[in-house]
């Protein structure tokens, strides 16, 4: 049987750095971890419900464009610095109006859902100049597009073609797994442009496993980018 391991977790040091960056006893790692997934889950349904209560924002936003591609979080001994990266360029001054400001009313949140006193939480926001050459917001149109039931070749082909086109990729590879069109039998379609190499640590992949709920069940979509070797 093939020994598979996340192509991420294998450059960490070289090629990839960690979404997390703290260091904890032994003891209290799991506690570590719990509230970065507090923090990112709070952050993540904040904006959510934020824009889909602004009706002139939504109609800014495409439908196919995930507005969160990654949060960073890094932690001192009193500071909690969160970076959110994001593809969508009016996020910044949207987070600034109202009164109070929505960042001000995200970071009470966040900060009452982190339950502490002794640290103080810092929000910086990074505009992602290339969406689609992140696998995640790729991920995010290729789900959309199988909701409005795109055969899925068709689909393929025109989502491979989004970061070749921006000209900052060197390979694209993308995999979609389970009962594609509704079928009885679970299959796997997958599809390669340029050089993708797995197998080299200096290289520069970015990688996303991605889930989509379907009518008949769910869908595995995995999406490797080949942006060039260090």
């Amino acid at each position: 049987m093939g020994q598979k391991i996340n192509p991420l977790g294998l450059r960490l040091g070289t090629t990839q750095r960690h979404h997390s960056l703290w260091f904890a006893e032994p003891k209290n790692y799991s506690k570590g971890l719990q509230e970065d997934q507090k923090i990112r889950d709070c952050i993540k349904n904040f904006v959510r419900d934020c824009i889909k209560k602004n009706i002139k924002i939504k109609k800014k936003i495409p439908s196919d464009e995930t507005i969160i591609s990654r949060i960073e979080i890094q932690k001192s001994i009193d500071v909690i610095k969160v970076i959110i990266y994001t593809s969508f360029p009016d996020l910044p001054k949207f987070l600034r109006k109202g009164k109070p400001q929505r960042i001000q009313e995200l970071q009470t949140n966040v900060e009452k859902r982190f339950h502490s006193v002794n640290h103080k939480l810092n929000i910086a926001i990074t505009i992602i100049t290339k969406p689609y050459g992140q696998p995640t917001i790729l991920a995010e149109y290729i789900a959309t597009k199988l909701k409005e039931r795109i055969p899925i070749r068709l689909l393929m082909k025109n989502a491979i073609q989004k970061p070749i086109a921006l000209g900052n990729t060197k390979g694209i590879q993308i995999q979609i797994a389970g009962r594609i069109d509704g079928k009885e039998i679970a299959r796997v379609e997958w599809i390669r442009e340029g050089r993708v190499p797995l197998q080299t640590i200096r290289a520069k992949i970015d990688y996303c496993s991605y889930t989509v709920r379907m009518v008949y069940g769910v869908l595995g979509i995995k999406i490797w980018i080949f942006a060039g070797e260090e």
